[in-house]
């Protein structure tokens, strides 16, 4: 899974503010900053990561760039093959239809993303439908040929979704995201809602594909070992801004950011010998719509000094392809594992 280095989307100060309105005639009164400022780029045939907690902005940055909402500002740039580049936070609806071709989404829940009434063979070649492409017997064909490379078999293409589990449904949402052949697929947390089992077959199959056709994909995930699995590169998303971002490798044995750190000390340990030290994440995650002033991570970080709590943190370079919006990045030593031995140690007699 190693990147070519050249980017197929790149995100640029994107934000995305819902209004608050009150009263009969709908005043505005505040915004709800669910993406705030945020700056990322997928490069072809490399798996980026984008993590953080519930309700951090991770979907909404998957929709505006899908464009199921306009952004209220920034840019985000799909490239072409030949390096040109289109912004489709600017184009307007009617323009659209040629670039969604290229950005399919595979979503959370299998069993709402999946028109009940519809057989597979109409979900999968609906978007082909929609495009003109593979008509006739070549349809179905294609249809047939997208089954078996999600594993499933070609004969069930006349079955609805409710005769199937939520990893065959799933692998039904995967072969559909595959049908116009994309270039970029956006994972909005395609695990989550399975059995962990089935997260694990979920998970090599979209290894597998990748491999295989070189697809580039955005995993958007809570879980940071589901990341850790697949993802090329990471980035940690908290309140609508982007706190952290490097190689895979890289944030998960020298993470800078303080909610990086607490993010990976709740990843269970298979190592007897190690054991966890407890890193204080209290309270619940910022309001989007009256976040906190100075860094929007300081009332539950236990580094914050008062220079958190007045001036907000940039996003700078500590290292190669290492980016940090902290004020002590670079500075802080997080040791949240210690080897037990003797007695201590688990098992130990």
């Amino acid at each position: 899974m190693n990147s070519t280095q050249k980017p197929i989307l790149e995100i640029k100060n994107l934000k995305m503010h819902f209004p608050i309105k009150k009263g009969i005639f709908g005043s505005v009164v505040g915004h709800v900053k669910a993406v705030d400022d945020v700056s990322l780029t997928v490069n072809e045939g490399e798996v980026v990561g984008l993590v953080g907690e519930s309700g951090c902005g991770k979907s909404t940055v998957s929709r505006c760039i899908v464009r199921a909402y306009n952004p209220t500002a920034g840019e985000i740039l799909l490239y072409d093959t030949a390096g040109q580049a289109v912004d489709l936070a600017k184009l307007p609806e009617t323009s659209l239809h040629p670039y969604r071709r290229d950005v399919q989404m595979v979503f959370q829940d299998p069993f709402a993303s999946l028109n009940p009434r519809m057989t597979l063979k109409q979900i999968i070649g609906e978007p082909m439908r929609n495009y003109g492409l593979y008509k006739g017997k070549a349809h179905e064909e294609r249809i047939a040929y997208l089954l078996e490379a999600v594993g499933l078999r070609p004969e069930h293409m006349s079955r609805y979704p409710h005769a199937f589990s939520g990893g065959q449904r799933q692998r039904v949402g995967i072969a559909r995201a595959l049908a116009l052949n994309p270039r970029l697929i956006i994972c909005d947390e395609p695990v989550s809602a399975l059995d962990v089992s089935v997260q694990a077959q979920i998970l090599n199959l979209l290894r597998d594909l990748q491999s295989e056709f070189g697809y580039s994909y955005l995993f958007i995930a809570h879980d940071l070992s589901v990341v850790d699995y697949i993802c090329d590169r990471v980035a940690v998303m908290y309140v609508g801004k982007i706190v952290e971002t490097t190689d895979a490798e890289t944030i998960f044995e020298k993470p800078q950011h303080p909610y990086t750190s607490a993010l990976l000390s709740a990843i269970p340990k298979l190592n007897p010998r190690l054991r966890q030290l407890p890193v204080p994440l209290e309270g619940e995650i910022a309001d989007p719509a009256n976040a906190p002033s100075g860094c929007v991570f300081h009332p539950r970080c236990r580094y914050a000094e008062d220079r958190c709590r007045h001036e907000v943190p940039q996003l700078r370079e500590t290292a190669d392809n290492h980016v940090v919006r902290c004020h002590f990045a670079g500075e802080l030593d997080f040791e949240e594992f210690e080897e037990v031995t003797g007695n201590n140690a688990v098992g130990a007699s």
